[in-house]
């Protein structure tokens, strides 16, 4: 009976390894164009709002005005920027929105909301 239930366990192992390559396995020749970039990912600013109310644009710190400029800029060069927004729980909401509008004043209106996932339930 040992060797059988061995025998399973390897099949289940190399079932769950292969399975997500198997649903991507699809041949294409796809088409080549010069438009066409490798790794062509969205581009992201990252803001922060720390407990004690400071401001933070890519790691660094920044006020306000210079939040909103800096912003525009991101908006001007690629105006699909998301922004991954990372405030903590102590936060008020009204600095939440105001961070919010000041994003869509700049014209950038993809925001997500950065969170950690919620501990298993004991």
């Amino acid at each position: 009976m040992t060797p059988l239930v061995d025998v399973m366990l390897v099949l289940v192992v190399i079932f769950i390894i292969t399975a997500p390559l198997l649903a991507s396995s699809i041949r294409l020749d796809l088409p080549h164009t010069d438009a066409a970039k490798p790794n062509d990912a969205p581009a992201f600013v990252t803001v922060v709002l720390d407990r004690s109310g400071g401001t933070f644009l890519d790691e660094q710190a920044i006020s306000p005005a210079q939040l909103a400029d800096r912003l525009a800029q991101a908006a001007q060069r690629n105006p699909d920027t998301e922004i991954h927004l990372r405030a903590d729980q102590a936060v008020p909401y009204g600095r939440v929105v105001e961070i919010m509008g000041a994003a869509q004043k700049a014209g950038l209106n993809r925001i997500g909301f950065v969170a950690d996932p919620a501990e298993p339930a004991r």
